[in-house]
């Protein structure tokens, strides 16, 4: 068993409900997990099953209605916003499917953003080193708007690693792609997890793209089961 010590996020008992219009709504069953330094690990599901709610929970993104989230051992729940904000750009990378890119930066400018906010002295080099990997070293100077959405993928994925993450989310990473580019993402993702060793939190309905990974976890109706576990 994992000790403590091997844990980059543990998860106790977490849940969210929301209030609407018609009472309180639970999207997230009480659930618990771990996931050690290193990891690779899935979670699929059909649309609406909480995917995108659990990962934004583990990431701190949102808080959750009742149990705690630890990551290297610190309480999620305790810090204010901007502590965990802090926490993120220090430690986390994010793909996201719809990019998120800075319209008004070049692919370079937008790699090199979270490297200048954290004092960065060799951001522009460091910048074009991951765009080079990403296979972009032509596009570095184009905006998003003069890039096809397989760059653009490209370019968020080089801003994800620019911060040396121990731990990256990727939230449907290929989901505005077409197949074939969703796989040149998909090799892209992995190949970088791997040369920079992070820990890898992927969320996907893609069967094919969620056994790549180490891990699998399902959710069906905000319940968490993990590969092999019965429904």
């Amino acid at each position: 068993m994992e000790t403590d010590t091997a844990l980059i996020l543990k998860a106790h008992d977490i849940a969210k409900t929301v209030h609407g219009p018609d009472g309180d709504l639970t999207i997230l069953q009480p659930t618990s997990l771990e996931i050690s330094a290193g990891d690779s690990v899935a979670i699929i599901g059909p649309s609406g099953s909480g995917k995108t709610t659990l990962l934004g929970l583990l990431a701190g993104l949102d808080l959750p209605t009742q149990g705690h989230v630890m990551f290297r051992g610190k309480p999620l729940g305790e810090l204010d916003e901007d502590a965990r904000a802090e926490l993120r750009a220090a430690t986390v990378g994010f793909v996201f499917q719809s990019f998120h890119l800075l319209a008004s930066l070049t692919a370079l400018e937008n790699v090199m953003l979270p490297m200048e906010l954290a004092d960065d002295a060799d951001a522009e080099q460091h910048a074009l080193d991951l765009l080079e990997q990403v296979g972009l070293a032509d596009r570095v100077q184009h905006y998003p708007n003069q890039l096809s959405g397989g760059e653009k993928q490209r370019v968020a994925i080089a801003r994800a690693f620019a911060g040396k993450p121990a731990l990256l989310f990727a939230d449907e990473p290929t989901g505005n792609l077409d197949t074939a580019t969703g796989r040149a993402i998909c090799e892209l993702i992995f190949e970088l997890n791997r040369l920079h060793s992070t820990t890898l939190v992927l969320v996907t309905h893609d069967e094919q793209l969620a056994v790549r990974c180490s891990r699998q976890l399902r959710m069906e109706a905000g319940r968490v089961f993990e590969s092999g576990d019965p429904a």
